[in-house]
């Protein structure tokens, strides 16, 4: 460990061994700081004038603790503990904005703050981004690997990644990172793979390594980070999708969510839907939702599925 000579940069250092050892000794605090005994409690009593509230137990199971005081003290993080805490919040879809009545936006903002340059950085470009609420099973990424995914579309440079298609089979991608994206809990990367030569959209829990190249990656002028991910959510599947709406799209928008398909305005009164579904049942449980006449031109299955949903309510109500 880089050791300063100033008692207070030692003072601080000591805070840090007590907030991550709690009920540790002076014994030991004085050999993570090379110190004497007596210097080490000298730096507790220097954060006690401090106003710290820094406990001690005496016997052979004491140490030093930060207790309960009447106002919080200076926490120290590291900078994988401060990226996960950024990314707990947003998980969270907590407000970031500087006048926002949420306590948990408002305290994340005062500590993006002081947090020193090198962890704000890629802390800032990962606050950037948004979620809501998460999918059930959704996995939080590893906090550096998604900094590192982050600060690389903001200053646009190409990666060498290490992609997990399934357990024990890793494939190694070179892409033009374009954007990272929350979405209830799951976190993608938007991306040109030089590999397929194709638009990807991966998965960040499954980036098992990363590299950042010096060759620039410069994303299309037009990208729309989260129109791109939900036509991608919102295509590949089994079934096709057409239904035709009377209603326009600003109407149909706030009764589909667009993750079921594409709204495409056909006149100012009338929306044609387009998506795809492996589960024809589920999907058309989803268009009862909409609150104007709808016909479904396709697929067969999902007609079929609309059909036998209509018989159970009518028998429901007979």
């Amino acid at each position: 460990m880089k050791r300063d000579e100033s008692p207070t940069a030692r003072a601080l250092l000591l805070l840090e061994l007590i907030q991550n050892s709690p009920g540790i000794t002076a014994e030991r605090l004085a050999d993570r700081l090379g110190v004497s005994e007596r210097a080490a409690r000298r730096y507790v009593g220097i954060l006690r004038e401090a106003g710290i509230p820094i406990e001690s137990v005496r016997g052979p199971y004491g140490g030093y603790r930060v207790g309960r005081g009447h106002r919080l003290p200076p926490l120290m993080f590291t900078p994988a503990e401060a990226l996960g805490l950024v990314m707990a919040v947003l998980d969270g879809h907590h407000d970031d904005a500087a006048d926002s009545a949420d306590p948990v936006g408002v305290a994340l903002g005062k500590i993006l703050r002081v947090l020193p340059e090198a962890v704000a950085e890629p802390a800032a470009v990962v606050r950037s981004l948004s979620a809501r609420h998460p999918e059930p099973g959704a996995r939080t990424p590893d906090p550096e690997t998604t900094a590192v995914l982050a600060q690389a579309c903001a200053a646009r440079h190409r990666l060498r990644l290490g992609y997990r298609i399934r357990p024990g089979d890793e494939r190694i991608m070179e892409v033009d990172p374009w954007a990272v994206v929350v979405r209830r809990g799951r976190w993608y990367l938007l991306c040109w793979s030089h590999t397929r030569n194709a638009r990807r959209v991966l998965r960040v829990d499954k980036v098992a390594d990363v590299e950042v190249l010096d060759v620039p990656a410069v994303p299309p002028a037009d990208l729309d980070p989260a129109e791109m991910l939900e036509d991608h959510l919102s295509a590949g599947w089994r079934h096709e999708v057409e239904v035709v709406v009377d209603a326009p799209a600003e109407a149909v928008a706030e009764w589909i969510p667009r993750s079921l398909g594409r709204r495409e305005p056909i006149d100012a009164t009338t929306t044609r839907l387009v998506g795809g579904t492996d589960e024809p049942d589920w999907y058309v449980r989803q268009l009862t939702a909409i609150r104007a006449p709808f016909r479904i031109v396709g697929s067969r299955e999902l007609r079929e599925a609309a059909e036998a949903l209509g018989r159970r309510l009518l028998r429901a109500g007979s």
